[in-house]
């Protein structure tokens, strides 16, 4: 359910096209809750259905003009009702985890190149995080929103930070296995 939240976050911030919002789902929200183009623009048409968002009216009417929506009283009050309620964690799922648990048991062959590889994107996610705090929240940019977009920032940043210490440590560990 929360695709639609992201999608009425996203237009709440701005009012958007479904280009658009792609666009800054691959640039910003994208980095923690993907979704394709096409779930983003089957997402559209359902929260205007339901009378969460609308089209803005065209400047100029045009056969397949792209459409600008925007967030209607309901798709707000939605969007607090669903930021105020309860949630529990989800429970994490992972299937370098899981490969590497299963490697116990049928032999570590090919997963320590995978490792590499896995730190390697780890470590550049990581870089680019720390590249978008640096442009985007210097010191003193501290209004409740950005604090809370850095917050979020900050949380991705920790995620990066403890996988590359993690696979690290994991192929560390590889390293000491082939000794035994």
């Amino acid at each position: 359910m929360s695709l639609p939240h992201a999608i009425l976050t996203a237009l709440l911030e701005k009012p958007s096209s479904g280009l658009e919002l792609t666009r800054r789902f691959d640039k910003s929200i994208g980095y923690f809750w993907s979704a394709t183009h096409q779930q983003i623009y089957r997402e559209l048409g359902r929260l205007e259905s339901e009378g969460y968002i609308r089209a803005l009216p065209s400047e100029q009417p045009a056969r397949g003009q792209k459409k600008s929506y925007e967030v209607l009283p309901a798709g707000r009050d939605e969007l607090v009702r669903w930021t105020s309620a309860s949630q529990d964690p989800k429970p994490m799922r992972d299937t370098m985890l899981l490969r590497l648990r299963a490697s116990a048991v049928v032999g570590t062959a090919g997963l320590a190149t995978d490792l590499r590889r896995h730190l390697d994107l780890h470590q550049r996610q990581l870089v680019e995080y720390e590249e978008i705090q640096k442009r985007d929240f210097p010191p003193g940019k501290d209004a409740p929103q950005d604090r809370l977009r850095h917050l979020v920032l900050r949380a991705g940043i920790d995620l990066e930070t403890f996988w590359t210490q993690w696979l690290t440590q994991a192929l560390d560990e590889f390293e000491h296995l082939d000794e035994q």
